[in-house]
């Protein structure tokens, strides 16, 4: 999100979705005059500001990541961004690199901290023709499956494994935007186990 414009005008454009994935993103911003190019990631959006003037006034502080708690009552009481950024860069300045050797004022800087832990997910993403196979493990009594998914899709298969010697198969979907598990076996009478959320 991102307001710019003078004081008599407010503008504010959002873009983008699913960008806490784990993923480093890319955000450029370039005003000339009144014209904004916003960047996403390489996905550009051009738009004009509200208001009467061609200058942007910063007043006499920038600050990225969030606000001191001290912040001025403008801020809106958000929350502060949790997370990694590096290559800050505001005209022309290295931020970051400047921060690092200690090259802006301390009070400035916050409890920062100039290394980013590795997340230890790695998210996947499936498209309509995708899937990831892996191998099972054959001859084990128990069975067990767990991770975090996202999708604005009301159906799709989530997970899926036949049972050795033909006896059956397990499946995990999502039917109508409810999860189900469904267990097929082959050689009982009630030969269909159905588990919806």
């Amino acid at each position: 999100s991102n307001q710019l414009g003078s004081i008599y005008g407010h503008t504010s454009v959002m873009t983008g979705s699913l960008l806490d994935d784990h993923h480093w993103h890319s955000i450029i911003i370039e005003r000339h005059g009144r014209n904004i190019n916003l960047t996403l990631d390489r996905h550009m959006q051009h738009f004009r500001t509200n208001g009467e003037f061609d200058y942007l006034d910063l007043d006499y502080e920038i600050t990225f990541g969030g606000m001191p708690f001290s912040g001025k009552p403008s801020s809106n009481s958000r929350k502060n961004f949790k997370g990694c950024m590096e290559s800050i860069n505001y005209n022309g300045n290295n931020i970051t690199d400047l921060a690092k050797r200690k090259k802006l004022e301390p009070s400035n800087l916050g409890n920062l901290s100039f290394s980013c832990v590795e997340p230890h997910t790695v998210p996947v993403f499936f498209n309509a023709t995708s899937y990831l196979e892996v191998p099972g493990r054959p001859s084990q009594d128990l069975f067990s499956v767990s991770f975090l998914f996202r999708t604005w899709n009301p159906n799709g298969l989530l997970v899926f494994s036949n049972f050795a010697d033909g006896l059956g198969n397990v499946e995990i979907d999502i039917t109508e935007g409810k999860v189900g598990v469904h267990i097929n076996v082959t050689q009982v009478k009630k030969n269909r186990i159905d588990i919806s959320s």
